[in-house]
């Protein structure tokens, strides 16, 4: 019920592209990433996630570097795992866009939901009932889940099957634990293998599953990946295993993800505070509070059968280590350990929870029970954190809504106003381009999205091709490189609509079109919030009554 709600606030995976803002301040240092960084993020949430879908339902879309033929860094089966359920609803119900959009997530929200609890059972089983309660608690109000649980993109696939992977690896399904590890990787994102490592130490090295480990790495090769590679060949024309592809660009080319932008060592740390606040931090000192625990508070021995503490949470200290490092740092890239920062998080807690009945409980019979002493710290910590956690979720729905507010009016305007019937409809882009959400989100075939001349110098996403072998063609003008391709830009005098963020300034290619009132008219304006003008804490975190926070306009 919970994940519903969370659903029916129109999604947050769109703000979460809103609020990487390109000419401010942002309290995650955002405003150090080069303009090219966020043509990155766009390409591998709108080109070459969300809107490749859109070329199989509404047969009109844009493409970028990462899906074309010549360089195929994705796979298409992955969208069309997503096309079914769209097909399906286009089929038997409205066939209206926006819908669509909202049907598809709330299907990933509702699979989500499932993932959860599943990982939820299987923490009760291996680290107590005391933990899962603490980490379910933290999964269902924390912003980090909000904003991932129902995001289309690949690493939320991943964080779908590393729920599903370390669940069954809690539970010892080996089995089930090494395909989902295997969908992960190779359906989702190839990185997320690393999420897999422990459980490969834990069957090699401490039960000496050898034979299991390799007979069911070699069925999830046969079922998931050669289907895979034969799906996609048959898409781009060619031989291609996408997994492959997607590596070799980012570990062992030249350019690789630097192009796209740089951040510094803290960045996941601010940006994990955000989206899980203490949570976040306790998470980070699990490893610790556990030597804590096992050398100051006397306890059975644990069983066994149970995996090693240092082994079980593994996997998000692993994943830290390897992209912390990286110079290239997106908040998605953490998606697929989210569920492993609520848990170590839970964990945290109940270690402090022991520490305090160890050394500050007095006075209690013989076999008294932690808990019975310990429940209020507990409670105030999921009471603060989910506190917090809203405040965060309320700031990115109220403060950054605006470019969803404002593409949806347009279909509004198809009845409201006497458009030509016989033509194509131009909504041009400028400064802007990159929080454009989907072509869901257009009317219809004849609305066309378009990009004008801008400051950002990085490559802009190219339409498909209509023809019906489009993803079969090498499309002319497309790089590698993230260089600048100036065939995609438009002629503004065959604009019939621009959205943009009126800054109250203007360069020579961003000028402030609102003020041109000789050639355009203000159909709607929503209030966006400028973070580079308001307070830093209150930019971040919706606290009622306070109005430490400036606003520019978002308009049509």
């Amino acid at each position: 019920t919970t994940k519903f709600l969370v659903i029916q606030f129109h999604q947050i995976w769109e703000l979460y592209i809103q609020v990487e803002i390109q000419h401010s301040k942002h309290y995650c240092q955002r405003d150090s990433v080069p303009q090219s960084g966020i043509t990155y993020r766009i390409v591998m949430k709108h080109s070459t996630t969300g809107n490749r879908v859109t070329i199989f339902c509404l047969e009109k879309d844009f493409k970028h570097g990462s899906i074309v033929q010549k360089y195929a860094l994705r796979s298409y089966t992955y969208l069309l795992i997503h096309v079914v359920p769209a097909w399906i609803y286009h089929q038997l119900l409205q066939p209206n866009r926006l819908l669509i959009f909202y049907f598809c997530r709330c299907l990933l929200g509702l699979l989500c939901a499932f993932c959860e609890l599943y990982f939820y059972k299987s923490i009760c089983r291996e680290f107590g009932v005391q933990v899962g309660r603490l980490t379910l608690a933290f999964l269902v109000f924390s912003a980090g889940m909000f904003v991932s649980s129902t995001a289309f993109l690949p690493s939320t696939f991943s964080m779908y099957m590393c729920l599903v992977s370390l669940g069954a690896w809690y539970q010892r399904k080996y089995e089930l634990a090494i395909f989902t590890t295997a969908l992960s990787t190779f359906l989702g994102w190839p990185f997320a293998a690393l999420l897999g490592l422990p459980i490969a130490i834990d069957m090699l090295f401490r039960k000496r599953y050898i034979i299991k480990f390799v007979q069911w790495s070699a069925i999830s090769v046969v079922v998931i990946l050669l289907p895979m590679i034969k799906l996609d060949s048959s898409y781009f024309g060619r031989l291609v295993i996408a997994p492959y592809n997607i590596v070799y660009y980012n570990v062992f080319t030249s350019h690789g993800p630097d192009l796209y932008g740089t951040e510094p060592f803290h960045f996941y740390i601010l940006n994990g505070f955000l989206n899980f606040n203490f949570v976040f931090v306790g998470a980070l000192l699990a490893p610790i509070m556990l030597v804590i625990v096992a050398l100051l508070v006397p306890s059975k021995p644990r069983n066994p059968a149970c995996i090693p503490y240092w082994l079980s949470i593994l996997p998000l200290y692993l994943w830290c280590a390897v992209f912390f490092a990286q110079p290239h740092k997106e908040e998605r890239f953490l998606f697929p350990v989210y569920p492993l920062i609520c848990l170590c998080g839970a964990v945290t807690v109940d270690a402090v929870q022991k520490l305090w009945f160890r050394f500050f409980v007095r006075d209690t019979e013989k076999g008294t029970h932690y808990l019975t002493h310990t429940a209020p710290i507990m409670v105030v910590t999921i009471l603060v954190c989910s506190l917090l956690s809203i405040a965060r979720i309320l700031q990115e729905f109220d403060r950054y809504h605006a470019p969803l507010d404002l593409f949806m009016e347009l279909n509004n305007l198809t009845a409201d106003r006497k458009l030509p019937s016989d033509q194509n409809i131009n909504v041009c882009v400028g400064k802007e381009w990159y929080r454009f959400p989907s072509s869901f989100f257009l009317p219809d075939n004849r609305w066309q999205l378009q990009f004008l001349k801008s400051e950002f110098r990085g490559q802009l996403p190219q339409p498909y091709s209509s023809l019906p072998n489009a993803t079969l063609i090498i499309p002319q003008n497309m790089n590698d490189a993230n260089r600048e391709e100036t065939s995609r830009y438009f002629d503004i005098e065959r604009c019939h609509f621009l959205v943009d963020l009126d800054l109250g300034s203007s360069t020579e290619f961003e000028p402030n079109y609102s003020k041109k009132t000789d050639r355009w008219t203000i159909v709607k304006s929503i209030p966006f919030l400028d973070t580079a003008r308001s307070h830093v804490f209150f930019r971040a975190f919706h606290i009622p009554g306070v109005s430490k926070r400036k606003y520019n306009h978002y308009k049509i």
